[in-house]
Protein backbone atom coordinates (compact mmCIF):
# COMPACT_ATOMS: atom_id res chain seq x y z
CA UNK A 1 0.00 0.00 0.00
CA UNK A 2 2.64 2.59 0.75
CA UNK A 3 4.61 1.31 -2.51
CA UNK A 4 1.48 2.17 -4.70
CA UNK A 5 1.10 5.60 -2.40
CA UNK A 6 4.41 6.45 -3.19
CA UNK A 7 4.30 5.60 -7.07
CA UNK A 8 1.12 7.66 -7.13
CA UNK A 9 3.33 10.64 -5.39
CA UNK A 10 6.07 10.78 -8.15
CA UNK A 11 3.43 10.48 -10.91
CA UNK A 12 1.97 13.76 -9.37
CA UNK A 13 5.12 15.19 -9.53
CA UNK A 14 6.31 14.13 -12.72
CA UNK A 15 2.55 16.03 -14.40
CA UNK A 16 3.30 19.04 -11.78
CA UNK A 17 6.89 19.12 -13.61
CA UNK A 18 5.84 19.13 -17.08
CA UNK A 19 2.90 21.49 -16.56
CA UNK A 20 5.63 23.86 -15.57
CA UNK A 21 8.08 23.13 -18.36
CA UNK A 22 5.43 23.24 -21.06
CA UNK A 23 4.28 27.07 -19.54
CA UNK A 24 7.90 27.92 -19.78
CA UNK A 25 8.38 26.95 -23.16
CA UNK A 26 4.99 28.87 -24.18
CA UNK A 27 6.59 32.08 -22.98
CA UNK A 28 9.52 31.21 -24.42
CA UNK A 29 8.14 30.69 -27.67
CA UNK A 30 6.61 33.85 -27.44
CA UNK A 31 9.22 35.95 -26.48
CA UNK A 32 11.54 34.71 -29.72
CA UNK A 33 8.62 35.16 -31.96
CA UNK A 34 8.29 38.63 -30.93
CA UNK A 35 11.98 39.32 -30.43
CA UNK A 36 12.03 37.91 -34.15
CA UNK A 37 8.95 39.59 -35.93
CA UNK A 38 9.78 40.59 -39.70
CA UNK A 39 8.84 44.41 -39.59
CA UNK A 40 6.37 45.50 -42.17
CA UNK A 41 8.09 46.88 -45.31
CA UNK A 42 8.55 50.54 -45.92
CA UNK A 43 8.51 52.06 -49.52
CA UNK A 44 10.38 55.08 -50.50
CA UNK A 45 8.82 57.31 -53.12
CA UNK A 46 11.05 57.22 -56.27
CA UNK A 47 12.67 60.67 -57.56
CA UNK A 48 11.04 62.40 -61.00
CA UNK A 49 12.36 61.13 -64.06
CA UNK A 50 13.79 63.60 -66.00
CA UNK A 51 10.96 63.15 -68.64
CA UNK A 52 8.80 65.08 -65.73
CA UNK A 53 10.47 67.13 -65.04
CA UNK A 54 10.35 68.41 -68.44
CA UNK A 55 6.91 68.34 -68.59
CA UNK A 56 6.45 70.03 -65.91
CA UNK A 57 8.45 72.99 -67.15
CA UNK A 58 8.25 72.86 -70.89
CA UNK A 59 5.45 74.64 -71.84
CA UNK A 60 5.83 77.69 -69.57
CA UNK A 61 8.93 77.72 -71.29
CA UNK A 62 8.31 77.05 -75.07
CA UNK A 63 5.82 80.37 -74.54
CA UNK A 64 8.07 82.22 -72.71
CA UNK A 65 11.08 81.45 -75.74
CA UNK A 66 8.56 82.46 -78.34
CA UNK A 67 7.45 86.21 -76.82
CA UNK A 68 11.09 86.83 -76.33
CA UNK A 69 13.39 85.14 -79.59
CA UNK A 70 14.95 82.29 -77.62
CA UNK A 71 15.34 78.83 -77.87
CA UNK A 72 12.75 76.95 -75.24
CA UNK A 73 15.47 73.70 -75.98
CA UNK A 74 18.53 75.67 -74.34
CA UNK A 75 16.25 76.63 -71.69
CA UNK A 76 15.30 73.77 -70.59
CA UNK A 77 18.20 72.09 -71.42
CA UNK A 78 19.74 75.03 -68.98
CA UNK A 79 17.56 74.07 -66.25
CA UNK A 80 17.85 70.06 -66.48
CA UNK A 81 22.01 71.29 -66.06
CA UNK A 82 21.89 73.49 -63.67
CA UNK A 83 19.56 72.34 -61.39
CA UNK A 84 20.31 68.13 -61.93
CA UNK A 85 15.97 68.47 -63.24
CA UNK A 86 14.92 70.04 -60.19
CA UNK A 87 16.71 67.90 -57.58
CA UNK A 88 19.80 70.29 -56.56
CA UNK A 89 19.36 71.84 -53.38
CA UNK A 90 19.35 74.98 -55.32
CA UNK A 91 16.88 73.98 -57.99
CA UNK A 92 14.30 72.04 -55.51
CA UNK A 93 11.45 74.48 -52.91
CA UNK A 94 11.85 76.38 -51.27
CA UNK A 95 14.73 77.99 -53.18
CA UNK A 96 13.26 77.14 -57.16
CA UNK A 97 16.65 78.06 -58.88
CA UNK A 98 16.28 76.38 -62.15
CA UNK A 99 19.50 78.14 -63.60
CA UNK A 100 21.82 78.68 -61.14
CA UNK A 101 21.58 82.85 -60.86
CA UNK A 102 23.42 84.46 -58.38
CA UNK A 103 22.89 87.62 -56.57
CA UNK A 104 19.07 88.37 -54.94
CA UNK A 105 15.93 87.89 -56.05
CA UNK A 106 13.31 90.54 -54.55
CA UNK A 107 15.44 90.84 -51.51
CA UNK A 108 15.52 86.61 -51.11
CA UNK A 109 18.77 84.77 -51.35
CA UNK A 110 20.51 81.62 -49.92
CA UNK A 111 24.27 80.47 -49.95
CA UNK A 112 25.65 77.68 -51.49
CA UNK A 113 29.13 76.18 -53.02
CA UNK A 114 29.91 75.93 -56.21
CA UNK A 115 32.15 74.84 -58.42
CA UNK A 116 33.89 77.50 -61.28
CA UNK A 117 36.16 76.85 -64.41
CA UNK A 118 38.62 79.18 -64.79
CA UNK A 119 38.48 79.07 -68.68
CA UNK A 120 41.37 76.56 -69.21
CA UNK A 121 39.11 73.60 -67.41
CA UNK A 122 40.56 73.96 -64.06
CA UNK A 123 37.75 73.80 -61.50
CA UNK A 124 37.77 75.68 -57.95
CA UNK A 125 34.56 75.69 -55.36
CA UNK A 126 33.70 78.88 -53.66
CA UNK A 127 30.70 79.88 -51.98
CA UNK A 128 28.27 82.30 -53.58
CA UNK A 129 24.82 83.87 -52.92
CA UNK A 130 22.43 82.57 -55.22
CA UNK A 131 18.43 83.93 -55.85
CA UNK A 132 15.62 82.44 -54.21
CA UNK A 133 12.75 82.02 -55.78
CA UNK A 134 8.51 81.46 -55.09
CA UNK A 135 8.58 78.84 -58.37
CA UNK A 136 9.88 77.24 -61.04
CA UNK A 137 8.03 80.07 -63.40
CA UNK A 138 9.32 82.91 -61.36
CA UNK A 139 13.46 81.70 -61.65
CA UNK A 140 12.32 81.45 -65.80
CA UNK A 141 11.10 84.52 -65.98
CA UNK A 142 13.96 86.37 -64.28
CA UNK A 143 16.21 83.92 -66.85
CA UNK A 144 14.73 85.57 -69.44
CA UNK A 145 15.21 89.09 -68.44
CA UNK A 146 18.96 88.71 -67.42
CA UNK A 147 19.08 87.51 -71.06
CA UNK A 148 17.29 89.84 -72.85
CA UNK A 149 18.41 92.92 -70.44
CA UNK A 150 22.52 91.43 -70.44
CA UNK A 151 24.12 92.67 -67.38
CA UNK A 152 24.86 96.16 -65.69
CA UNK A 153 28.88 96.43 -67.95
CA UNK A 154 27.50 94.41 -71.07
CA UNK A 155 23.93 95.17 -72.14
CA UNK A 156 24.16 92.79 -75.05
CA UNK A 157 26.56 90.20 -73.79
CA UNK A 158 23.51 87.61 -74.56
CA UNK A 159 22.15 88.88 -77.48
CA UNK A 160 24.39 85.85 -79.59
CA UNK A 161 21.45 83.09 -78.03
CA UNK A 162 18.35 85.12 -79.46
CA UNK A 163 16.83 83.36 -82.54
CA UNK A 164 17.32 86.26 -84.59
CA UNK A 165 21.13 86.37 -84.28
CA UNK A 166 21.53 82.80 -84.84
CA UNK A 167 21.26 79.80 -87.28
CA UNK A 168 20.34 77.26 -84.27
CA UNK A 169 20.17 76.01 -80.77
CA UNK A 170 23.90 74.89 -81.30
CA UNK A 171 25.03 78.74 -81.65
CA UNK A 172 23.00 79.97 -78.68
CA UNK A 173 24.80 77.28 -76.61
CA UNK A 174 27.77 78.06 -77.75
CA UNK A 175 27.68 81.52 -77.41
CA UNK A 176 26.88 80.64 -73.66
CA UNK A 177 29.90 79.32 -72.93
CA UNK A 178 31.73 81.94 -71.50
CA UNK A 179 29.31 84.27 -71.09
CA UNK A 180 26.53 82.77 -68.78
CA UNK A 181 28.62 79.32 -67.44
CA UNK A 182 32.57 79.73 -67.13
CA UNK A 183 32.03 75.32 -67.97
CA UNK A 184 34.60 75.59 -71.05
CA UNK A 185 32.11 72.07 -72.22
CA UNK A 186 29.00 74.09 -71.15
CA UNK A 187 27.66 73.73 -74.67
CA UNK A 188 28.39 70.50 -75.27
CA UNK A 189 26.73 69.59 -72.60
CA UNK A 190 23.71 71.28 -73.03
CA UNK A 191 23.68 70.37 -76.79
CA UNK A 192 24.15 66.48 -75.61
CA UNK A 193 20.80 67.26 -73.54
CA UNK A 194 18.92 68.72 -76.25
CA UNK A 195 19.38 65.74 -78.38
CA UNK A 196 18.49 63.06 -75.63
CA UNK A 197 15.61 64.63 -75.04
CA UNK A 198 14.65 65.91 -78.30
CA UNK A 199 14.16 68.95 -77.19
CA UNK A 200 13.93 70.84 -80.20
CA UNK A 201 10.60 70.20 -80.37
CA UNK A 202 9.55 73.07 -77.96
CA UNK A 203 11.37 75.77 -80.72
CA UNK A 204 7.93 75.58 -82.23
CA UNK A 205 4.22 75.91 -81.71
CA UNK A 206 1.81 73.19 -81.03
CA UNK A 207 0.05 71.89 -84.60
CA UNK A 208 -1.93 69.35 -83.25
CA UNK A 209 -3.18 67.40 -79.95
CA UNK A 210 -4.06 63.94 -79.39
CA UNK A 211 -5.65 61.89 -76.58
CA UNK A 212 -5.28 58.33 -76.43
CA UNK A 213 -6.34 55.79 -74.45
CA UNK A 214 -4.13 52.88 -73.84
CA UNK A 215 -5.60 49.51 -74.58
CA UNK A 216 -4.66 46.27 -73.36
CA UNK A 217 -1.39 45.20 -73.87
CA UNK A 218 0.00 48.72 -75.02
CA UNK A 219 3.25 49.63 -74.35
CA UNK A 220 4.76 53.13 -74.67
CA UNK A 221 7.35 52.01 -77.23
CA UNK A 222 4.55 50.49 -79.66
CA UNK A 223 2.62 53.46 -78.89
CA UNK A 224 5.47 55.81 -79.87
CA UNK A 225 5.95 53.61 -83.35
CA UNK A 226 2.23 54.25 -83.70
CA UNK A 227 2.23 57.75 -83.73
CA UNK A 228 5.23 58.64 -85.29
CA UNK A 229 6.38 60.07 -82.02
CA UNK A 230 9.41 59.17 -79.38
CA UNK A 231 8.93 57.71 -75.76
CA UNK A 232 10.61 60.50 -74.19
CA UNK A 233 8.37 62.95 -75.71
CA UNK A 234 5.12 60.78 -74.60
CA UNK A 235 6.87 60.71 -71.28
CA UNK A 236 7.14 64.34 -71.08
CA UNK A 237 3.83 65.43 -72.49
CA UNK A 238 1.77 63.36 -69.82
CA UNK A 239 4.78 63.77 -66.86
CA UNK A 240 5.35 59.77 -66.81
CA UNK A 241 7.97 58.64 -63.94
CA UNK A 242 8.77 55.25 -65.43
CA UNK A 243 7.69 53.79 -68.67
CA UNK A 244 4.89 51.95 -67.29
CA UNK A 245 1.61 52.01 -68.46
CA UNK A 246 -1.69 50.74 -67.97
CA UNK A 247 -5.04 49.54 -69.41
CA UNK A 248 -7.53 52.49 -69.27
CA UNK A 249 -5.01 55.50 -69.06
CA UNK A 250 -5.57 58.66 -71.19
CA UNK A 251 -1.97 60.00 -72.66
CA UNK A 252 -1.76 63.48 -74.48
CA UNK A 253 -0.03 62.64 -78.00
CA UNK A 254 1.63 66.54 -79.33
CA UNK A 255 2.73 67.19 -83.06
CA UNK A 256 4.86 70.35 -83.23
Amino acid sequence: MKSLKKQLQSILIIVVVLSILGSLGIVLINTISTQTAIPEPQYIEENPSVEEFIGEIAETARQLSADNDLYASVMIAQAILESNYGQSGLGSSPYNNLFGMKGKYKNNSATFATSEDDGAGNMSTIQAEFRKYPSYKDSMEDYVRLLRNGVSWNKDIYKGAFKSNSNSYADATKHLTGTYATDSKYNEKLNQLIIEYDLQQYDQPVKDKTTITVSDGDSLHQIAQAYDVKVTSIKQWNQLRSDTVESGQKLNIYHY
